[in-house]
């Protein structure tokens, strides 16, 4: 598991000062980044050997709110790694309250075709430890 904190910014919330719903998304996004980067990936390496990763689904449930000001902690690991495809949980709380949970599934890609390729070997053996 790995943990990425970040604060809620004006730009952020609604007319209500809590996060906006799809901004959660934007959280997501750079917390898995940061684990993936743990794990010897890099976006530009990645890019440069012909390949991408993307999103294929999305499942969100948003628990409580988060308000301007709060910091959060995004808890994201691995539950599923295949050869081609990967699932994320991740976890957003401010201090020990959970806040909103994701599922989200990824998929590796050739960059040139937009089909399914394998993920490279050291970044198969390395998102194991998010596991």
């Amino acid at each position: 598991m790995h943990t990425f904190k970040t604060r809620v910014y004006y730009e952020d919330t609604d007319a209500q000062g809590v996060v906006y719903y799809a901004n959660y998304l934007r959280f997501f996004e750079r917390a898995r980044t940061e684990a993936l980067r743990g794990a010897g990936y890099g976006q530009m390496k990645l890019m440069n050997e012909g390949l991408i990763f993307v999103v294929r689904n999305v499942e969100m449930k948003l628990l409580k709110p988060a308000r301007l000001d709060d910091e959060l902690s995004i808890a994201t690991s691995l539950v599923k790694l295949g050869k081609v495809s990967f699932d994320f949980k991740q976890d957003v709380f401010v201090g020990e309250t959970l806040v909103t949970q994701a599922k989200i599934q990824c998929g590796c890609l050739d960059s040139q075709k937009f089909t399914p390729s394998s993920l490279p070997e050291y970044l198969h053996k390395g998102m194991k430890k998010l596991i």
